[in-house]
């Protein structure tokens, strides 16, 4: 925690949190999880092995390691959030599949290893990428709505205004 919230320098003895490099996930099979995450999202491979996938989201990844604990216990409190390009998409394609939503506000699912997901929409939320890394990505056209702006603002992330 920082001692004031208007001074992003550090000037402490701790490292400031800067971001997530990546998540790891526990699946039961790469080739099943692979199928399965690619019937609801698009993303590039970054790389794979036997046992391990890392599925590329421009700066930062989602790695996945095979592992015979994989589905032992479905996690119910513990979860991360993907950002996505539409979050619509992702409940039609739940929908399509027949994939349950959990009954929780927003957009909340387990894959088939009990992982708890949560999708949110890139212009909803505080969360950003760089310019050039969207556009890298083939998203250079993602907007923010303008409460995430505000929020933003606020914490002095804005992008500048022409």
């Amino acid at each position: 925690m920082s001692d004031t919230d208007d001074t992003p320098e550090s000037s402490s003895d701790r490292a400031r949190l800067v971001g997530i490099n990546h998540v790891a996930l526990e699946v039961g099979d790469i080739d099943d999880a692979l199928e399965f995450y690619g019937s609801l999202f698009e993303f590039d491979l970054r790389s794979r092995s036997e046992t391990t996938a890392f599925l590329d989201m421009g700066d930062q990844f989602v790695a996945l390691a095979q592992t015979d604990a994989a589905g032992e216990k479905t996690d119910d409190a513990r979860h991360f959030g993907l950002v996505v390009d539409d979050a619509d998409r992702v409940a039609e394609r739940l929908e399509s599949l027949d994939i349950d939503r959990l009954d929780v506000p927003g957009l909340e699912f387990h894959d088939p290893w009990g992982n708890r997901f949560q999708i949110v929409d890139y212009e909803e939320i505080q969360f950003t990428k760089a310019d050039h890394v969207l556009e890298g990505m083939g998203l250079a056209g993602l907007e923010k709505t303008d409460d995430a702006l505000r929020e933003l603002d606020e914490k002095g992330l804005a992008p500048d205004s022409e």
